[in-house]
């Protein structure tokens, strides 16, 4: 009998998850998606108004995913788990967070099953994302030109997989077109970013016909998708930036969740503007400072309950170098308040001008630091 894969897509609550299910849901409708969120309890208002928009929208429900440890516990997971971490706050270095409200669910609703998860990283981001070690789960991005993850591409330009590469090229193309393509399958690959050069040479030459030769490699290697007949995605060329995203969620009626919204403020006599910048728990460690005082400032009951977790004594605060309370002391908000302003109007200058140095194109913090939160 023949596997049965999976196709499961997780709602994080943001803006380029919830794209995604609406994306997937209206161009590949053949595909049996599963959807899933992982709840911590500790979410903003307005990511469970977004979840409930899209249970509507995509007329399937999205299973809620609880860890076996906090099943049954009178507290909600992240309490559950703080109270069994014995107080110690999670961080970049100990980040029990994602581990145990996030990934371990996940990892068990799939189980042994063969899994195809689609991660809504955009085209206009340079990171990958969480990739399972399980070999039964293997990662697709369909809002990117590569849709296949890295440890899939190494696979394709192993020694096994190579030779199937050139022989699949070699069935498709000739002349001086196939002299360039096993020109660049020939190409040594020392580091992870030579072989990202040469998947965007054979991208910018064809998508289509570049998927269905790492597909075609598949079938050598144990994946999920190696087991199946076909895959509908392997003739897109859709590439999904962030503008994209937030259209995708205006046309739907799904909506835009409100904290993304920009709010105002005055600073040395000019003007400024914030927003939450990410999905996930109000009190996300990874959040910038200028978002701890967003949160502070529109939402000051959740910003009390963040300073509750907090232990001085210990060292235990959200931020590695000041605790919350430092944060939001009147110079302090200045201070902050005033270096995100010149960031931000640099950012924007730097756009302006197509400033090829990344020294000068600086990020809005949008979705950075976590990369496995998109469950």
């Amino acid at each position: 009998m023949k596997n049965k894969t999976r196709h499961l897509l997780g709602i994080s609550g943001g803006k380029d998850s919830a794209a995604l299910a609406i994306y997937m849901r209206d161009k590949y409708p053949q595909l049996e998606m599963e959807y899933y969120c992982c709840d911590t309890g500790k979410e903003l208002d307005e990511t469970y108004q977004l979840i409930e928009n899209l249970n509507s929208y995509l007329g399937k429900p999205i299973k809620q995913l609880i860890a076996k440890d906090a099943i049954g516990s009178d507290q909600d997971p992240f309490d559950h788990f703080f109270k069994m971490y014995r107080g110690y706050l999670p961080s970049s270095v100990a980040r029990w967070c994602t581990k145990k409200m996030k990934l371990e669910p996940f990892e068990n609703f799939v189980g042994n099953d063969l899994c195809v998860s689609y991660v809504g990283i955009r085209g206009d981001e340079e990171r990958e994302g969480y990739i399972s070690k399980k070999a039964n789960i293997q990662s697709i991005f369909p809002f990117r030109k590569n849709i296949w993850s890295t440890d899939v591409l190494q696979k394709a330009w192993s020694k096994k997989g190579k030779p199937i590469l050139r022989a699949f090229y070699s069935n498709h193309a000739q002349g001086s077109r196939l002299d360039d393509y096993v020109q660049l399958i020939n190409q040594t690959i020392e580091t992870e970013k030579d072989l990202k050069h040469i998947v965007n040479e054979l991208l910018n030459k064809d998508v289509p016909l570049f998927n269905r030769a790492i597909f075609t490699v598949l079938k050598e290697f144990k994946v999920p998708l190696s087991f199946e007949d076909d895959f509908p995605m392997l003739d897109n060329e859709d590439v999904i930036i962030k503008e994209g995203v937030f259209k995708i969620l205006k046309e739907s009626g799904v909506g835009v969740p409100a904290y993304y919204n920009k709010v105002t403020y005055k600073i040395g006599g000019e003007e400024g503007a914030y927003a939450r910048s990410r999905s996930g728990c109000y009190f996300c460690f990874f959040q910038q400072k200028i978002e701890w005082i967003w949160l502070y400032e529109q939402h000051p009951d959740l910003f009390a309950k963040a300073r509750t977790y907090e232990n001085d004594q210990e060292g235990f605060t959200w931020n590695q170098h000041e605790s919350l309370d430092d944060i939001i002391q009147p110079n302090r908000m200045k201070v902050i308040k005033s270096e995100y302003l010149k960031k931000e109007q640099k950012r924007k200058q730097a756009a302006k001008s197509n400033s090829p140095y990344l020294m000068d194109i600086l990020d809005d913090g949008d979705d950075v630091g976590c990369t496995a939160c998109f469950v």
